[in-house]
């Protein structure tokens, strides 16, 4: 071996190095198709729990570049609760994780508590785990939920839910 091919082994060596963490040392699969980027519109069915009796939910997604999304329900206002804040993730060929958090309120004691300038005071928070699956269109998906309920010292007030959801991609 002459001494320029010994030269070029450590050039060699660091190039083979950097492909193999480049194409396999992801902590996340690679994008592969259309994610969920943009604003949606879903349906939401819970099997059990609380909210299984209720049977028009709908959330309003937008799921954020760089891995956040904001929600809102069109019951957010009974009893009035934030918007759900939160983050989401892909974990595999058209499939996503989506986890976010609102702020519930107790309702007042007695009518007359709003009226003394009292009312809806803090409750706790709920979360929401969902597990998306995105259709090969990338313009619906269906997704599980898992939603839990915490008290305001973060103890769990309810056992968790089970919810199915499908959404639509909201465009021109």
């Amino acid at each position: 071996m002459t001494n320029h091919h010994i030269l070029k082994l450590p050039l060699y060596a660091a190039t083979l190095l950097a492909g193999i963490c480049l194409g396999g040392c992801r902590s996340t699969p690679a994008a592969t198709g259309p994610d969920l980027t943009g604003a949606w519109r879903g349906k939401v069915q819970f099997t059990t729990g609380a909210y299984a009796a209720v049977k028009d939910l709908e959330f309003l997604y937008q799921f954020n570049t760089g891995g956040t999304l904001l929600e809102s329900s069109n019951y957010d206002a009974a009893p009035p609760v934030t918007p759900a804040y939160g983050v989401w993730r892909q974990i595999g060929a058209r499939q996503f994780e989506a986890r976010y958090e609102y702020y519930w309120t107790k309702p007042p004691a007695a009518f007359d508590e709003i009226t003394k300038g009292g009312g809806w005071s803090p409750g706790g928070r709920g979360v929401l785990t969902q597990i998306i699956t995105l259709s090969e269109d990338g313009n619906s998906f269906d997704s599980t939920i898992k939603y839990e309920v915490f008290d305001q010292s973060g103890k769990p007030a309810d056992a968790a839910s089970a919810a199915n959801g499908q959404g639509i991609r909201l465009k021109f």
